[in-house]
């Protein structure tokens, strides 16, 4: 089976591209010294964070470790006397907050394995030069012929791929590199159909591809040897630097940014698009395209690292097109990359940040159509154009290229099929990688926007709205009931009726008479005494409950006896004088 459902027992998980970020929470002070501690976040999931605890003298010696690089990093000084001061400590807080900030955003120092141990201790911890090379001596048991000449420590910028200088025994003057890789987080191939990819690479003859000597691979890791080239990478030639010089003196701060002539941008960028076309042309995944992994032979650009893929390794550029959607596939990769390689060339360095908003003055307008082509803000959001269209472009079109070698790569079917089903494994973690960025992307921008003193205050204005509308409402709910209650006759000096209770009679003694012409004003209705069972006075609410009921009984138990005969002065009769 070419594709393996569940990971490899030698995979690594961990894809070391994935950018760390470090944030001090707090600080503590010991008896001599004080202590940070810091909140340490792999890419976007804070469940994927940890906490560590850091010592000034700990950043001290990273900072000496990393003068390498030729940086001046901002680490605030030292201070011997008053630096256990409240103020002090908080102000320098600050400070190596702001060196974590510079060195988890420098493209290159972020990856390297010094920043790498001192924010992750343990995923960091192993010896991977050793590892190395006791794997290489393995190797040397079974092929006597090889012999190690010095290791090439740090030369590249991986921290789980190592470097040596090599030699045949019975030719001590030529010069090889063996480079040693473990597997990455990518590796779907299965360990038969891997091995086999792997000792397929030095029949692979191409004019634009740098030959494998030797290669061979076990279930952890691989092994592969080249011919040893003085004048270095592309990116050395870009640099001005020596090919045996750590990675991080060579390109993190160079002496003097120069970019390449114009015939010399066309003809390398024209013989890097034609090896990627005839890789994609043949189904063979790359992904990692680089000026680094490219070697200068004369005026001649070879490709490098082709087992990059068949390992399952990152690429050195994933940070950046993992932000992009529409770059999700390895074409589209390697054509992303393509555009970071371009730049280098032009500007002698690589871009402050991608997407390029505007770009400097080029040796061409023609250029500057490739650079907006690959690195532009359009470009990433709306996706890629093809290989086939760059080739098509005038910066590459009127290039002639002289080669008599013929291009040889065969690939049995079978080991295609494999390599098909792995490139799609590879492009759905990419995609699944980056649909989670977006939602956190956007997420983030509706919280800083929620979280806006603009948005505050817009907020705080429809409170204050709502909050005098739920006011009127409330005092026009309380002026309604307030009506209400008094229609419905809860005066003191009214008497008490209900829409359903009867009228009560007439007092006796009077029946017979006819009734007298209303007085005007009408007298009022006399009290009944305390100690009668008269209704009592009704509520605001004898509308319903208990009062209703109260007043009902009231009524039904009224006795006519109770009531006091009333005198009365009948004055109406005419006088006669």
């Amino acid at each position: 089976m070419a594709f393996m459902e569940k990971p490899p027992a030698g995979k690594v998980l961990l894809d070391d591209t994935v950018p760390l970020t470090a944030a001090i929470e707090a600080s503590q002070s010991l008896q001599s010294h004080t202590e940070y501690i810091i909140r340490v976040q792999r890419g976007i999931s804070v469940e994927n964070s940890w906490q560590i605890v850091r010592r000034y003298s700990d950043f001290d010696l990273l900072n000496n470790s990393l003068q390498i690089a030729g940086l001046s990093l901002p680490l605030p000084p030292k201070k011997l006397i008053g630096n256990m001061d409240r103020e002090f400590i908080a102000e320098r807080q600050k400070g190596l907050q702001n060196y974590l900030n510079v060195i988890t955003t420098n493209h290159i120092l972020s990856n390297c394995e010094l920043v790498k141990k001192f924010l992750d201790p343990n995923n960091y911890s192993a010896n991977y030069t050793e590892i190395a090379l006791q794997q290489v001596s393995m190797f040397f048991r079974s092929e006597p012929k090889w012999e190690v000449v010095e290791p090439l420590k740090d030369i590249g910028w991986r921290i789980r791929k190592k470097y040596f200088l090599m030699k045949i025994k019975n030719q001590p003057k030529e010069r090889l590199v063996l480079s040693w890789a473990d597997l990455g987080p990518d590796k779907y191939l299965s360990d038969k159909d891997f091995q086999c990819l792997i000792k397929l690479l030095p029949s692979c003859l191409h004019p634009y591809i740098y030959r494998v000597t030797f290669a061979t691979a076990n279930e952890s890791s691989t092994l592969l040897i080249r011919m040893f080239n003085e004048k270095g990478t592309l990116k050395d030639l870009i640099y001005k630097a020596k090919p045996k010089d750590p990675f991080l003196k060579k390109y993190c701060n160079p002496k003097k940014i120069q970019g390449l002539e114009l015939q010399q941008i066309k003809t390398y960028g024209r013989q890097i698009l034609e090896v990627l076309k005839f890789l994609h042309d043949k189904g063979f995944p790359y992904g990692h395209l680089h000026a680094s992994n490219v070697m200068l032979d004369g005026d001649t650009c070879r490709l490098l690292d082709l087992e990059n893929s068949l390992l399952g390794l990152p690429s050195f550029y994933r940070s950046y097109f993992s932000q992009f959607r529409k770059i999700n596939t390895l074409e589209s990769v390697d054509v992303h990359c393509f555009g970071h390689l371009l730049y280098e060339m032009t500007y002698g360095r690589p871009p402050d940040s991608v997407p390029v908003d505007s770009f400097p003055p080029a040796p061409s307008m023609a250029v500057v159509a490739v650079l907006e082509s690959t690195l532009s803000c359009e470009a990433c959001k709306n996706g890629m154009p093809t290989v086939s269209r760059l080739l098509q472009m005038p910066l590459f079109s009127d290039v002639l290229l002289t080669t008599s070698e013929k291009p040889q790569f065969k690939i049995p079917t079978k080991l295609k099929e494999a390599l098909r089903i792995a490139k799609e494994c590879i492009e759905k973690r990419l995609i699944e990688e980056q649909k989670q960025i977006h939602q956190h992307r956007r997420l983030t921008r509706a919280q800083s926007h929620h979280g806006s003193e603009e948005e505050r205050k817009k907020r705080k204005i429809l409170a204050r709205k709502k909050s005098k509308r739920s006011a009127l409402e409330n005092s026009e709910e309380h002026s309604a009931k307030y009506s209400n209650s008094n229609n419905s006759g809860s005066g003191a000096s009214s008497p008490l009726t209900s829409p359903s209770s009867p009228t009560p009679p007439s007092t006796s003694g009077i029946s017979a008479l006819p009734p007298p012409p209303p007085p005007l004003p009408p007298p009022a209705a006399p009290l009944p005494p305390a100690s009668t069972e008269a209704p009592a006075q009704l509520s605001p609410q004898a509308e319903n409950g208990v009062s209703r009921g109260a007043l009902l009984s009231s009524i039904q138990n009224f006795q006519k006896g109770t009531l006091r005969k009333a005198e009365t002065c009948d004055h109406s009769a005419p006088k006669i004088g």
